[in-house]
């Protein structure tokens, strides 16, 4: 018993040790993702990809918004004697999706006078603004002296207005609206086709948002069918 307590102080600060490394190699592996610089053997930068993820994806891509934006900034130094502007014209996208796993048999009701599928899904998603600086179209940048470091955060804060000019048009009512409508379209055609195939050629797939969806009422609720009840019917 003795030996057992005096091993445990040892265990407990080899456990410490290993933790401290963990984190110490988590630390350095961030480090050298995030701030190392990889050269070739003449010094030269190298360019290659330092992090990559591989992720499967459940949504339902319906739209996409895209163009050219125009972004400017400014940047004050020296107090207030060094003033600097940029204008850059650059393409942007932005993508438009719907999480078709978030829909399930609860989501799908049936009515069989009408043959209609009505399917409740969610809402339209806005994916991140793509600005594509790299085929600038237009940089003009002015200014009696720009320093280095005023040249970075022009270009930093013309890339941040350009993402948040970008993605507040995307959500704006009527592009959200545009994409509600090719979302009924896609889901349409995504939920429909197993029906067709199934000898319910003439069904009318009827998609609503959450928006759109008012307090259910289960007296008028009660004429509807389970998806699921019908396919299993048919089979």
């Amino acid at each position: 018993m003795a030996r057992a307590l005096r091993a445990w102080p040892a265990a407990l600060a080899i456990g410490i040790v290993l933790a401290f490394a963990l984190v110490m190699w988590i630390g350095w592996q961030r480090y050298d993702r995030d701030y190392v610089v990889t050269t070739e053997d003449d010094g030269s930068a190298v360019t290659q990809i330092i992090a990559e993820r591989f992720a499967g994806a459940s949504s339902l891509k319906v739209s996409e918004l895209s163009g050219t934006i125009q972004s400017t900034a400014r940047d004050v130094r020296g107090f207030g004697w060094l003033r600097s502007d940029q204008v850059v014209k650059m393409p942007f996208s932005v993508d438009y999706f719907i999480d078709a796993s978030k829909i399930g048999p609860d989501d799908l009701e049936w009515i069989e006078g009408s043959r209609t599928l009505i399917v409740n899904a969610p809402d339209v998603t806005v994916a991140r603004p793509n600005v594509d600086e790299a085929r600038r179209t237009l940089v003009r940048t002015s200014g009696m002296f720009v320093t280095r470091q005023a040249g970075e955060e022009l270009s930093r804060r013309t890339s941040a207005h350009a993402q948040g000019k970008a993605l507040s048009v995307a959500r704006s009512p009527e592009r959200m609206a545009q994409a509600r409508e090719n979302g009924r379209k896609a889901l349409g055609r995504l939920l429909g086709a197993p029906l067709a195939k199934m000898g319910y050629g003439e069904t009318r797939v009827v998609v609503t948002f959450p928006s759109e969806r008012p307090a259910r009422n289960t007296e008028q609720w009660d004429v509807t069918t389970p998806v699921n009840q019908v396919l299993a019917k048919h089979r």
